[in-house]
């Protein structure tokens, strides 16, 4: 199929594709899917291996969000049966991110809703990620608080945030639709904010609200020229009690087809599959391993996901590895470039990265973080049968119970 040899070319070569070359990814029939799916696995291979990244959830505050996002179970007048909390203390959290760790996860994402942090919301942040990396110094920390003020992602910078999660969820032109409370160029101006702040943008979508494929390449693109370093793919959950909570509009094909056309867009980026992948996905769940390179482990903010242990049996029967905690996730012309920003904006010279440093005829360094295509996972720390301990206690429980989600 002559469109599936150019995207892959151009993948291979960490190209962008054409608006109109994506538009024809979405439009692909069933009877291509897998020639869509092996496309898009070898610009996934190309730069990031075998390796699928870890990522745990902890829910720091839930429910009673002052903001009208359709999708969300925590908006403003939910009829969601869920779980409403104020902050969890520092040694809460950290006890919470040790369980996702233990089971093999190098991040921990640190979640809280609301509109945006109080400067008192950034200093008990600031206390959660000192009592997290004071147990496990190496973890990754990613904060998705919402909607920063100025210096607020310099302050979680210089408290030992790695990154900062902050979605467009969908196009510019149909933000309107899902959210009046802010403007899709508050989330826009809150990911330059974090990315100005040296901090690594996490920002991705949500598919399923009732979008058009022409919304779901908007949002994709602009994802690519913010910068994002992850791009998390979200299927909505249509949670009872929410405006949103008829629309299932999804197939697990139709699912693939979305994960493929951003692997296409973004080649070099971290693709992740977030919410809403084991009910959407379903059984399909694998063939999306080879098209993102990440997931969450365990649990969700208000939703269950399927257990720690079935996830690391799903990635280890599909012939894939977990990514260690020393290795870079970012291809190492991507991770030069971010060290770079992040350099700059402490104040320091940085380096820029050499043209070339990365890629064919450039060093031929190997997936992510200078990880040669030949290793095993064998010969990765924190891998494999390392990451396969005390896995029972990833599997939170979620709402409806007495406990927090993934506390």
């Amino acid at each position: 199929m002559d469109l599936l040899d150019t995207l892959t070319a151009k993948g291979l070569r960490g190209e962008t594709p054409t608006r109109e070359e994506a538009l024809a990814v979405l439009a692909t029939t069933d009877d291509e899917l897998l020639d869509v799916v092996a496309a898009a696995g070898r610009v996934r291979r190309r730069w990031f291996g075998r390796r699928v990244k870890l990522n745990y959830l902890v829910n720091l505050k839930s429910g009673l969000c002052p903001e009208d996002c359709s999708y969300c179970s925590q908006r403003l007048g939910s009829k969601a049966e869920i779980l409403k909390y104020t902050w969890l203390k520092p040694g809460q959290a950290a006890e919470a991110a040790k369980a996702g760790v233990s089971g093999g996860a190098k991040r921990v994402c640190l979640v809280a809703s609301g509109r945006g942090p109080t400067d008192r919301d950034i200093d008990r942040v600031t206390d959660t990620v000192a009592a997290i990396k004071e147990a496990d110094p190496a973890v990754e920390v990613c904060a998705c608080l919402g909607l920063l003020s100025d210096n607020q992602a310099e302050r979680l910078k210089a408290a030992g945030v790695d990154a900062y999660n902050h979605n467009l969820n969908t196009s510019e032109g149909t933000y309107g639709d899902i959210a009046t409370t802010h403007t899709y160029a508050d989330r826009v101006d809150t990911v330059q904010k974090a990315h100005g702040a040296g901090l690594s943008a996490c920002s991705g979508l949500i598919a399923g609200m009732g979008e058009s494929d022409e919304d779901l390449v908007d949002v994709v693109f602009a994802l690519r020229e913010l910068g994002s370093d992850s791009v998390p793919v979200n299927f909505l959950i249509p949670f009872e009690g929410t405006p949103l909570a008829k629309e299932w509009n999804l197939s697990p094909q139709r699912c693939l087809r979305i994960l493929a056309m951003v692997r296409f867009v973004n080649p070099d980026t971290e693709v992740r599959i977030a919410g809403g992948r084991e009910v959407h996905l379903r059984s399909l769940q694998p063939l999306g391993l080879h098209i993102a390179n990440s997931i969450f482990l365990g649990d969700y903010l208000t939703s269950e996901g399927q257990a720690g242990q079935a996830d690391l049996d799903m990635i280890r029967d599909a012939g894939f590895e977990i990514e260690g905690m020393g290795e870079g996730t970012l291809p190492r012309h991507r991770a030069d470039v971010a060290a770079h920003a992040g350099a700059a904006a402490a104040g320091g010279c940085g380096t820029a990265p050499a043209a070339g440093a990365c890629g064919p005829g450039g060093g031929g360094c190997g997936p992510c973080g200078g990880h040669a295509h030949g290793d095993t996972a064998a010969d990765a720390p924190g891998t494999d049968e390392e990451a396969r301990t005390d896995l029972v206690r990833v599997r939170r429980r979620g709402a409806g119970t007495e406990l927090a989600p993934n506390a």
